[in-house]
């Protein structure tokens, strides 16, 4: 049976159709034979002439006989005409079975499974005959339609993050611009107002120009520079003084020295720990900036309700929702989390034994040369 599913059609169905057709003309010969046995049991008529020259009649059918003899002579004859048929039938349903029935039936549920966009299956294959190829060649017209929807599904899920955190991160320079607005309501000759503005816009343009040019968040280019740590403490003042108007903040940082990294995503990832902090905080908000080692450091903490143990656990994810109970939770530390691995480093969270949170984002200080 296994030589036969692996044989191919054309060898199978003629292999099949000898056999049925052998098998009908022994049946046939056999059903002959029975029949002229029976046939002669029964006397047939006629004379003998004896070698006398004698004429004895011999005693004829009678009509009974003679109907029944007949009759066993059409079926002799049926049978020559019958069992060929009968025999090509079975052979056509022998082939159906061990042939066709499987793959047919194998790639019928496939197709309808991916009509219904199922494409998690396997497709067998049967046997090593062209439609048991079929089935393989179909198993591997699967395979690709699924590694190609993957990689379609992975894409746009690429662009819907790729989108949430262009849009997210928008949001701290569009806070910082509205906040300068202001204060040059209150006094148009506020130089530092204006240079806020002018710098703010230029990093919104180049943050624009470069996430344009990206498919991936993590594609982001990182373009280190030698930045002063006083410029980078002024501007943590200013980002805490605009996110957290109404909170007590604490800023310390050295006022000598350089560090060389991208101040667009050091700034990009200190707004968005900010202004989570301001969103939590109670009271207070405390803000540090250290040189450990060949990383720069920087810490922010408050005195809100802390992070949810899954968070702790998990890390930030970039679709997670707030549950309504104070959590910290949303795109900003997963695309914090991204900037700092960018940037070599890493992002760690924690909660404080006093109460509230503290997290810890660190970017490595790329070699100059």
């Amino acid at each position: 049976m296994e030589r036969l599913k692996n044989m191919s059609l054309r060898k199978s169905f003629f292999l099949l159709t000898l056999c049925g057709l052998l098998a009908a003309v022994v049946l046939a010969a056999a059903l002959w034979g029975v029949c002229l046995a029976v046939s002669s049991q029964y006397p047939r008529g006629g004379v003998v002439i004896s070698g006398s020259e004698m004429i004895e009649s011999l005693p004829g059918p009678t009509p009974e006989q003679l109907r029944l003899l007949k009759a066993l002579d059409v079926i002799g004859l049926l049978g020559w005409v019958l069992f060929p048929v009968a025999g090509l039938a079975a052979a056509g349903a022998l082939f159906y079975r061990w042939k066709l029935e499987e793959p047919i039936h194998i790639l019928l549920e496939g197709t309808r499974r991916i009509q219904s966009h199922d494409l998690d299956f396997t497709l067998p294959q049967p046997s090593g005959d062209e439609l048991g190829q079929v089935c393989g060649a179909f198993e591997v017209m699967r395979a690709e339609l699924l590694k190609t929807n993957r990689e379609l599904w992975r894409q746009a899920d690429e662009r819907k993050r790729l989108n949430a955190a262009f849009a997210h991160d928008l949001r701290n320079p569009i806070t910082v611009l509205k906040g300068s607005v202001k204060f040059l309501d209150q006094d148009p000759a506020d130089k530092r107002a204006l240079e806020r503005l002018g710098t703010y816009t230029a990093r919104l343009e180049q943050y624009v120009e470069a996430m344009s040019s990206v498919q991936r968040l993590e594609q982001l280019p990182v373009q280190a520079a030698d930045v002063a740590l006083e410029l980078l403490r002024s501007e943590l003042e200013e980002t805490a003084r605009l996110f957290a108007p109404n909170l007590e903040v604490m800023v310390s940082a050295s006022r000598t020295g350089t560090a060389w990294i991208d101040h667009g995503i050091f700034l990009t990832a200190a707004e968005n720990l900010i202004g989570n902090a301001a969103r939590y905080a109670e009271r207070k908000i405390e803000v540090e900036l250290t040189v450990d080692g060949p990383a720069l450091s920087l810490r922010v903490a408050d005195d809100g309700p802390g992070f949810p143990a899954a968070l702790l656990k998990d890390g930030p994810k970039p679709f997670d929702k707030t549950d309504g109970g104070g959590a910290h939770l949303g795109m900003g530390l997963y695309s914090v989390s991204l900037l700092c691995a960018k940037h070599g480093g890493a992002l760690c969270l924690k909660n404080r034994r006093e109460g509230g949170a503290a997290v810890t984002a660190k970017f490595y200080m790329e070699d100059k040369s």
